[in-house]
């Protein structure tokens, strides 16, 4: 892994759970770690419920805008992590390749959220104990 570890988070749509994982990579790892996110299909925008559950935490995502997923994203990247959505990545000898089963946010209210916005929270956690080399104090 280089010093500066490249994540992907891919689902269907890029307007709930991987946009909700980007962002919890970005605000608990900072620079330490480079992350994306897309979709097959992106939306046309993020899943408001979605941005509601992060702003309850701290974190605005309501700027962000679905993308869609390339090659190169894939390539670019040194973890592609699925989202429990069915889709997958171009495959590259050298990638690691994670698929997290997570409920499906689109059309439920913010009750339903805040429990797959935790549990990603939990992974990502999980992530960048793995990937990141801890913080120099």
């Amino acid at each position: 892994m280089p010093d500066k570890p490249s994540v992907l988070f891919v689902c269907v749509h890029n307007a709930g759970r991987s946009q909700m994982a980007a962002a919890w990579l970005t605000h608990l790892a900072g620079d330490r770690v480079e992350v994306r996110s897309a979709g097959s299909n992106p939306g046309e925008n993020v899943n408001p419920a979605a941005v509601e559950a992060m702003r309850e935490v701290g974190i605005d995502i309501s700027a962000e805008v679905p993308k869609v997923l390339t090659v190169d994203a894939v390539r670019e990247s040194d973890v592609c992590i699925t989202m429990g959505c069915g889709d997958t990545c171009p495959v590259f000898p050298g990638k690691r390749y994670l698929d997290w089963q997570l409920d499906d946010p689109a059309g439920q209210g913010v009750e339903a959220v805040r429990p797959i916005r935790d549990e990603i929270k939990g992974l990502v956690e999980g992530l960048i104990k793995e990937i990141t080399p801890e913080p120099q104090s």
